[in-house]
Parts: structure tokens; sequence; C-alpha cells
């Protein structure tokens, strides 16, 4: 504890050595009504009692001026607080309008006020729209603020007013921890948050001792007893008017039903109070032999009044927070205090029809003792204010810094983004076709194109971007947002640049290419491009098997053998981009010959060209067809005659499927030694005929320690697509690529 203290102390010395060291903090407290001078005035009496550390400045304005609320000014002077400026601020009219206008009043008078004092902080209680007009004209003059009661809920327009008056202020004093909670939620720094209790407790947990006998009999007459009589304190609800009113009359015919002795004060000076008085004297109250009915009582006197009744009713926040220190029941009435923390002495009536539900409340509450609560504080509030007052760095920047939590991917208040379902145009570039599509966010391919792929460079160029332009026109009408271009492609390819290095034998005139300038340039939107084997990888990250594994791979197996490697979540591409060449990973070094110039390549065995080679070797040699097979004279022999021979028993067919399957496999051992993933993913047309003999492979092969790798086959029915808007979907969406 005593280095704590000490720590503080140095603190508090280096703040005041970097705001000047014969800098005294100037403070301004505007107070506005008697309800929250009950709450500034601790803190007030703190700051006074340590002038080496702060100037104090006392501005009076709203309700404490006007007669009819009983010139609670007065109470300040009796505290012997210089009142540096008094403003009148209410409009008087006790309506909607008329608050509105006091706000405007007050915005037009305090600049004036605050030029000639100069605060370094103003001190702001509260959901008032006094203050509202207080933290308003600070803000806007780059006076910092500091609010008292912040990140409380409750009902009525209030709420909207404190949590307005919390986005205005720079340092926050919470009561509760759900309010801390709740000034965190809105996004405000923790730094400048001090949870540090209601500042009236300070005065509620010591006041009980004091002489009451003399303050209730002072207030409700010689023969008042403790416990045997009633204090109420109803206020208007202004977004409910004439449904408060309608309350209050019910309260009043009720507490006359009661018939106990009742101290009534006066409403404030929200719209509907007018008539809520009104209400008072049309039944009587003010001459009725059982009510005391007054415009204000000193607060010291009111915590004696309420500690010792036997009960309090009404709809002031007095009663759920301050009344609970006391123990003594509370009935509140209305949806005013909805949403505030309550001890188990409150008894809510959210609506009442008849008095008689109020009746029985009273029945059920009045002469009770309950536990003290010390939900709102501990009697150390001001304390803590103080040290936190002393903290304030005058030199740190005075625009607030908000605290905002992390967004969700997909998730935009453009309206655009709302109003249209966020896309990418995937391209890929096959040996045959060239398709172009519009793929959603969720992987849904709303609508493809496809064409043959011209031989030249410059016919397939043209065609890109002919079919490119027509699938984004056509994403307007099918309510897509196109974010930008992916482009999938056979050969070796530069995706930071967008440049196609080297292609594979199936693509001619396609090597040195730049598809990222000319695509974006014609359509105004970012492009990415990339080998098809990444794009394969990339579809199952986003939306296959692949998804939220860290290490995995992709191996393609249709015309040709391919692949893309997953490390801890992103994407291999090597220092030369050739990385994940997986077709070309040797197994038998006097194997057949590969495309790429090479012999005993997987691709050489296991793709669909080697398949085709070996069927047409089959085919000429009479050897491929068997019962049940039957062949065109134009046809040409493909991979699949030579899948179908194997399904019907031709035995050289099913060797040929059998060793192309063992050099999969051995590919596939190779990547375990080498990378270690977690899953392997066979993708492709060939995919469902290679994955057992991978796994058998895998079984007499492999290290043990890698033989427990899941192999399974992809289940998307468009990897090569799925991969090329993956690159769009994945970078514009915030996630790293």
């Amino acid at each position: 504890e005593v280095y704590f203290k000490n720590l503080s102390k140095q603190k508090q010395k280096e703040v005041m050595e970097k705001n000047g060291n014969n800098h005294k903090l100037r403070v301004c407290v505007a107070t506005c009504n008697r309800a929250d001078y009950s709450k500034l005035a601790p803190i007030m009496f703190g700051i006074k009692a340590e002038p080496q550390f702060f100037e104090l400045d006392v501005v009076v304005l709203g309700s404490h001026l006007i007669d009819d609320y009983g010139n609670t000014y007065r109470m300040i002077e009796q505290d012997d607080f210089d009142i540096h400026t008094r403003l009148h601020t209410i409009v008087r009219g006790e309506d909607e309008a008329a608050m509105v206008e006091s706000v405007g009043l007050a915005l037009v008078k305090l600049p004036d006020v605050l030029n000639r004092l100069k605060p370094d902080i103003m001190i702001v209680h509260g959901d008032r729209f006094d203050a509202l007009a207080l933290a308003t004209s600070a803000a806007l003059m780059n006076i910092r603020i500091l609010h008292i009661e912040g990140g409380e809920v409750s009902g009525t327009i209030d709420d909207s007013i404190r949590h307005a008056i919390t986005k205005l202020a720079h340092y926050h004093v919470c009561c509760t921890r759900s309010a801390e909670q709740h000034l965190i939620a809105m996004c405000e720094d923790h730094d400048r948050i001090l949870l540090a209790g209601c500042p009236s407790y300070d005065k509620l947990l010591s006041a009980k001792n004091k002489d009451y006998m003399s303050i209730i009999r002072m207030w409700l007459g010689e023969d008042v007893k403790t416990r045997d009589y009633i204090v109420a304190l109803q206020h208007p609800v202004t977004t409910d008017i004439k449904h408060s009113i309608k309350m209050f009359e019910l309260t009043l015919d009720a507490l006359i039903s009661f018939n106990k002795r009742t101290l009534v004060l006066f409403p404030n000076v929200d719209a509907g109070g007018k008539e809520m008085v009104r209400v008072m004297r049309k039944k009587g109250i003010e001459h009725h032999p059982n009510f005391r009915a007054v415009k204000h009582v000193p607060f010291d006197q009111f915590i004696q009044l309420v500690a010792h009744a036997g009960c309090m009713i009404g709809n002031s926040s007095c009663g759920v927070r301050e009344v609970g220190a006391f123990g003594t029941p509370v009935i509140n009435l209305g949806t005013r205090q909805t949403g505030r923390e309550t001890g188990e002495n409150v008894l809510h009536v959210r609506d009442a029809d008849t008095q008689d539900k109020i009746l029985h409340a009273l029945q059920l509450q009045f002469g009770k003792q309950y536990p003290c609560s010390k939900i709102y504080g501990d009697g150390n509030a001001v304390p803590r204010i103080l040290k936190f007052l002393k903290s304030i760095d005058l030199k740190e920047p005075l625009q607030k810094k908000f605290c905002f939590p992390p967004v969700k991917d997909n998730i935009s208040q453009d309206i655009d983004h709302i109003l249209e379902t966020q896309s990418a145009l995937a391209v890929d570039l096959g040996g045959t076709n060239l398709r172009v599509a519009i793929v959603s966010m969720k992987g849904e391919i709303v609508k493809k194109y496809t064409q043959l792929n011209p031989k030249t460079y410059e016919d397939r160029l043209a065609l890109i971007l002919k079919m490119c332009v027509e699938a984004a026109s056509e994403a307007v009408n099918v309510n897509c947002r196109i974010l930008g271009v992916g482009i999938s492609t056979g050969g070796r390819v530069n995706p930071r640049e967008g440049i196609v290095l080297h292609s594979t034998k199936l693509i001619q005139e396609w090597s040195s290419v730049d598809l990222r300038t000319p695509i974006s340039d014609a359509l105004h939107l970012p492009v990415w491009v990339d080998n098809d084997g990444n794009c394969a990888a990339l579809a199952e990250r986003k939306f296959g098997h692949g998804k939220g594994i860290e290490n995995f791979v992709t191996l393609i197996t249709g015309t040709g053998i391919g692949g893309g490697i997953v490390h801890q979540h992103e994407l291999i591409h090597g220092s030369s981009f050739c990385a994940a060449e997986l077709g070309h990973i040797v197994v038998s070094l006097d194997g057949p010959e590969c495309l790429c110039g090479s012999q005993g390549c997987i691709e050489a065995y296991a793709s669909g060209i080697a398949l085709q080679r070996e069927a047409k070797k089959l085919h000429d040699d009479d050897l491929l067809l068997v019962e049940g097979m039957s062949m065109k004279e134009e046809e040409i022999v493909s991979a699949a005659h030579l899948i179908q021979a194997a399904k019907l028993g031709n035995t050289k067919a099913e060797s040929i499927l059998r060793t192309a399957g063992t050099a999969l496999g051995l590919g596939v051992v190779n990547i375990l030694h080498t990378v270690n993933p977690s899953l392997v993913i066979l993708s492709g047309v060939l995919a469902n005929h290679y994955v057992n003999a991978v796994k058998d492979v895998i079984n007499r092969q492999a290290l043990s320690s890698v033989k427990t790798v899941d192999v399974v086959v992809s289940n998307l029915a468009d990897p090569a697509l799925l991969g090329a808007a993956s690159l769009v979907l994945d970078y514009t969406t915030r996630r790293i690529y």
C-alpha cells in the first residue's frame, strides 16, 4: 500500500512538472439543479480543500435560479462557495419546446463565460438538458470535460443525453462496474475512465449518526415518528408526458388512500412539470393535513428524511441510487429509471391503470427495513476523483481517441455494400477454355461465361477484356458489386506484379505477359493474378476443406498436375514464384518423359495427358476396349476411356492407373516429409480415382509421424474460379494475402 501511495505521489509530481511547476489546474464546476449539486458538492469541497493543486470556479444556471424551484443557488452560497457566474437559461413553459429553447439560450450565454474563465477542465454531471448545453459549449471551445455518472442506463430522453455527453467528454467518472463496461463498449478509452463510486455516497454513509428527529419534525410535524412517513418525489417523463401525468394522479390517489404523513417534493423543470403541479393543486395536496408539499429540501436534510422514512415513492434516481445506502424501502414508478442497477429495497411498478396497484405496493413496502446497499459507492469517491484530476496531463492532445472494436469481415456501413452483394470477377485461363464468372462473397457462382481459349496472345487478351466488360455490366443487373478481378492461369506467375513469367505448353504465346495493367485500365478495378494451383489452394482456404486449417496442401489432378501449399494460413510462393510445382516432383529416375523436359515427374504418370497417352498406346495395340465398351471412329481416345476400361476389368488399364496412383502417392509422401501439412486435399476430375491409392502409399512408405495426415477429396465444384475470386475477396475484406 505504501509503495502504491508513493508511486501515485511520484506520478502526480511528474504531471505537475509536465503542466508547469506553478500551474494549478483551473477547474470549472457548473451546476444546474438541486439534484446535480448533491453529487457535485462533495467534489467541490475536495477541490476547495487543496488550493495548492486547484483553482475552483463555480457557474450556476438552470433551475437553481428559479423561485418556483426554491432558488436553490442559495444553498451553494450557504456552503461558502463563491459563485463566479449566474446564468438565467430556463425558458418558462415546461414543455418540449421550452426545453429546446433553454438549451439554445444556454449555448448563447456560455461562450462568453468560458472565454472569461478559460478553465483547464469543466466538470459536468449527469443527463440533464442543461448539462448537454454545458458539454457542447466546452467541447466546441476546446475545453476538457470530466463527466460524472456516465455509462448508466435509465429510461426517457435522459439516456440519450447522457450518452451524448459521454461522446463529448474527455474523461469519465462512473459509479458502478456495469457503467464502466458500458463506457468501454461505447469505445471510450479505458485509461480515461475512473470507477470511483457516486460522490454523494461520501456524505450518505456518514450521515445517519447526526441528529435527525429535529429535521423530521421541521418538515413533517411534531407528531411524526421515524419509519412512519413517506417521501414522494416524482418527475415528468419527457418522452410520454401524458402517461406520466396520469401515473402521478394515481400515485397521489394511492397516497391519500394510504393515509400516512407524506412529504411531497415539487417535480423538476422538465416538460410536463407544470401540469404535474396543477394536478397537485387540483387534488388539494398543499392543504391536505397528511401532506407537506415543498419546492426544495437541502441535501443534508433530505438525506436524513429518506434514511428514516417508512418508504420513498416516485421515479427519481435518488430512490434507486442514494436511498439504497440506508435500506429504506422504495417504490419506483414507471419507466424513468428502467435499466438502473438497484438493491433489493426497490419494488418496481412499471405501469398502473388504477391506484390499486400502487396502493398494494405501498402496503408491501411501507415500514420494512432492507440491508444497506453499496452498489453505487463505498464513501471514498472524492479522494479517487481528486487523484484522477491531478493525473491529467494538459500537454496530452485534446482530440479524443475512440477505441473501436475490430470490424468483422464482410461488414460495411457503405450503402452500396448493404444493398448489393460483394462479389469478384474470376477469370480461369485453361488449356482449352477461357472462363469468366461473377462470384459472391459466399462462393456462389452468380453468372458464368465460357469461350474457347484463342491460340494467340492478342486474341486471348482481347477476349479476356471483352468477357470481363460484359460480366461487369451484367453484375449491375444481378445486384452484385464487383470489388476486383482475380485471374487463375497455368504457368509461373509473379503475383506481386500481375505478370505471367512463363507458361506451360498447353497455353501458347503466354510468357512475360502483363495481365494486371490492361485489365485494370479497362475496368478501373484492382486486378490479382496467380498460378492455377495456388488458386485452388486459396479456394480451399476460403470455401473448402482448408478453411481454418493452418497447414495444408492442395493437389490438382487434371490435364496436368499442380497444387498449392498453405503454411501458417498463408500461401507459399517461393523466391522465384516456383513453389508448389508439385506435378514436377520426380518419383522415378527413368520414368516417362514429362512436358517440362524432365523424366519421371508425377505429371508424366498421373496427369490426364499421361493417362491419355497410355490409353492411346493400348488402343493402338487393340488392348483398350473390353466387353461393354464402344468407340466411334472419329472419337478421340482420352483418359476417360482408360478409366472406363479399368472399371470393366481391363487388367492393363488397371495396372496403368495403379502405377499412376502410386506415383502420385510417392509425390505426396515427399510433400509430407518436406512441409509436414496436417491435411492433403486432392482436387480435379481424377481425385476420386486416386484417393485410395494415395492413402495406401502413405501407409506403406511414409514415416510414422506423418501417417496420420488426413487425405480428402475436394468438395468444390470449380476450384479454379473460386480461387481466382478468393484472390479478390480475401484482400478487399482485409485478409492478408
